[in-house]
């Protein structure tokens, strides 16, 4: 059996008097593709930034790799998402003053690394994801598609244990999705990459070696 590599158990978190979470338990093993489903407002995106050490849960505890980081103050909880963790977002999310390659290098250039390392590292992982050719040009001059392939090679250029996707179809065409998504399944089966992907789309989840539902606050599985 694979690692279990990320997990959860009974978390809460509301905003306000409003409840996201209500008791949430959760886990993932290396190398898995996890699709979190469920209608808007249900708590998914919630239910993501606290495995990611985004915000705290009010209640419950999150681990990665059998070790507590719930409960790690803010520093720690920065370098943590930092080296072990990347991201992809529904609109990019790039500087927009910076080129393609230099969007792809923040990770390492933020953690210390030689520009030329980091440019380095940044032009292969471009090359990887199809965008080598795009490396000069800034968010602006590049397709929605484009953008998020450049996402995707800063997300991973600094080999994260865990890749979290929130919604990154959601601005895209169907043909661009669809290319976009078979990337990632592309990269996890060839790096044996974990990957989270927050999606109200059932076609986006098809993509999903296993489907978790969240539904008030609660998560299920399918048909349960």
């Amino acid at each position: 059996m694979s690692e279990l590599i990320l997990s959860c158990r009974g978390l809460e978190k509301a905003f306000g008097k409003t409840p996201a979470l209500r008791g949430v338990d959760f886990e993932v093993s290396a190398g898995e593709l996890v699709a979190i489903t469920g209608p808007s407002g249900s708590g998914k995106s919630t239910l993501l930034h606290c495995l990611a050490g985004i915000q705290r849960p009010d209640q419950g505890e999150v681990f990665l790799r059998g070790r507590r980081i719930d409960d790690l103050d803010t520093r720690a909880r920065t370098l943590l998402r930092r080296r072990e963790f990347g991201f992809v977002f529904q609109f990019g999310e790039l500087v927009p003053e910076l080129t393609a390659v230099e969007n792809a290098a923040l990770p390492l250039l933020l953690e210390g690394e030689s520009r030329s390392h980091s440019i380095g590292r940044a032009r292969e992982w471009l090359d990887r994801v199809g965008v080598l050719d795009l490396a000069d040009r800034v968010p602006s001059e590049l397709s929605g598609g484009q953008r998020q392939r450049v996402a995707v090679a800063r997300a991973l250029v600094h080999d994260p244990a865990v890749l979290f996707a929130d919604e990154p179809t959601g601005s895209l065409d169907s043909l661009a999705a669809e290319n976009l998504l078979e990337l990632l399944v592309g990269l996890g089966e060839r790096s044996d990459l974990t990957l989270l992907i927050v999606t109200h789309d059932p076609r986006v989840a098809a993509y999903g070696q296993r489907e978790i539902v969240i539904r008030d606050g609660r998560s299920t599985t399918p048909g349960s």
